[in-house]
C-alpha cells in the first residue's frame, strides 16, 4: 500500500528563519545603540571641548601675553625709585597697561618722560597707561618710560628683590621682580601734583636743581 508522502509545514520552515534573522537584527541594534552612548558618555566627560574653552579663556587675559627682560630698580634710602625692563607682548593684539603697585612704594604709578616749559625733560604720569605693541617690545629705562615707586616704606638697598605688579586694561595682573642696583643716574624732576612735596625728583631730593645730582 502506498504511503501518503508527508511534507513539511510551509509556515513552520519560514518561522525558524525569521525568528533568527530578527534576533540578528536586533542584537545588532542593541550593541550599536551600546556603542553610541558608551561614545557619548565618554565625550561628556573628556568634553575636550571645555579644555579648549579654558585655554582660550587663558590666553584672552591681556597679562597673559606679557614677559619682561633684564628687570632692574634703582636702590634709594627714601623719597623715590623706578624699576625699569623690557616689557614683550607675544600676543598678535596690543596690550594696555594702566596701572602698577608694589609693596615697597607708599603708590606707583606709569610714567613718561616730556619736555618742561624750559626745555628740561621732566617725568609726568602717562595718561592712558603704557601700550605695548602686539609681537614687540617697549622698553621702561631711565629717561623715558618707566614705573615710579614713590612714597617708599622701606629703604631699596642694591641687591634687594623689588616686587612689581602691572594690572592691564581687562583688569588681569602682571607680577615681575626687579632687584635692585646702585645707579647715578634717573633723577629727573617729577611735574606732579602740589601735595607732593618732597617727592620731587627720583633720588629723594627736597625740590631743588636734581638732575645732576648724582652725576
Amino acid at each position: 500500500m502506498t504511503q501518503p508522502i508527508r511534507t513539511t509545514d510551509p509556515t513552520t520552515t519560514t518561522r525558524k528563519p525569521a525568528t533568527n534573522r530578527t534576533r540578528v537584527l536586533a542584537g545588532a541594534g542593541v550593541a550599536a545603540l551600546a556603542v553610541g552612548l558608551a561614545a557619548c558618555s565618554s565625550d561628556a566627560s573628556a568634553d575636550p571641548g571645555a579644555v579648549d574653552t579654558a585655554d582660550g579663556a587663558a590666553q584672552t587675559t591681556e597679562a597673559a601675553a606679557l614677559e619682561i627682560t633684564d628687570p632692574w630698580a634703582k636702590a634709594a634710602d627714601e623719597g623715590m625709585t623706578a624699576a625699569f625692563g623690557i616689557l614683550v607682548n607675544d600676543s598678535d593684539a596690543d596690550v594696555r597697561i594702566v596701572s602698577a603697585t608694589s609693596d615697597v612704594a607708599g603708590m606707583s604709578e606709569l610714567h613718561e618722560m616730556v619736555a618742561g616749559d624750559d626745555g628740561a625733560m621732566v617725568m609726568q604720569q602717562k595718561e592712558g597707561g603704557f601700550v605695548v605693541p602686539a609681537g614687540e617690545g617697549l622698553e621702561l629705562a631711565p629717561g623715558g618710560n618707566h614705573v615710579m615707586l614713590m612714597d617708599l616704606q622701606t629703604p631699596v638697598q642694591p641687591g634687594d628683590d623689588v616686587d612689581v605688579v602691572l594690572t592691564a586694561e581687562d583688569g588681569s595682573t602682571f607680577e615681575f621682580v626687579a632687584p635692585a642696583r646702585s645707579f647715578s643716574g634717573a633723577n629727573e624732576e617729577y611735574h606732579g601734583d602740589d601735595d607732593m612735596e618732597g617727592m620731587e625728583s627720583m633720588d629723594g631730593a627736597d625740590g631743588g636743581d636734581s638732575e645732576n645730582a648724582d652725576s
